[in-house]
């Protein structure tokens, strides 16, 4: 029987050091790598204010 792992459509890039920092081979990531999240500084300021509302006395 053939290995089912190669199956998989997807791999994760090559990567660098062991254990806690292991990290991305830069060299190896390309712009088909990550996620585009434009907005997720508006995101995270909206967050923090929300969290700061909650945490004002009444």
């Amino acid at each position: 029987m053939s290995d089912p792992l190669d199956k998989a459509t997807s791999k994760a890039p090559a990567s660098l050091g062991e254990g806690c920092l292991s990290r991305y081979d830069p060299d190896d990531l390309s712009p088909e790598d990550g996620t585009e999240f434009p907005g997720a500084a508006e995101l995270w300021e909206q967050l923090k204010d929300e969290e700061d509302d909650l945490r004002k006395p009444v």
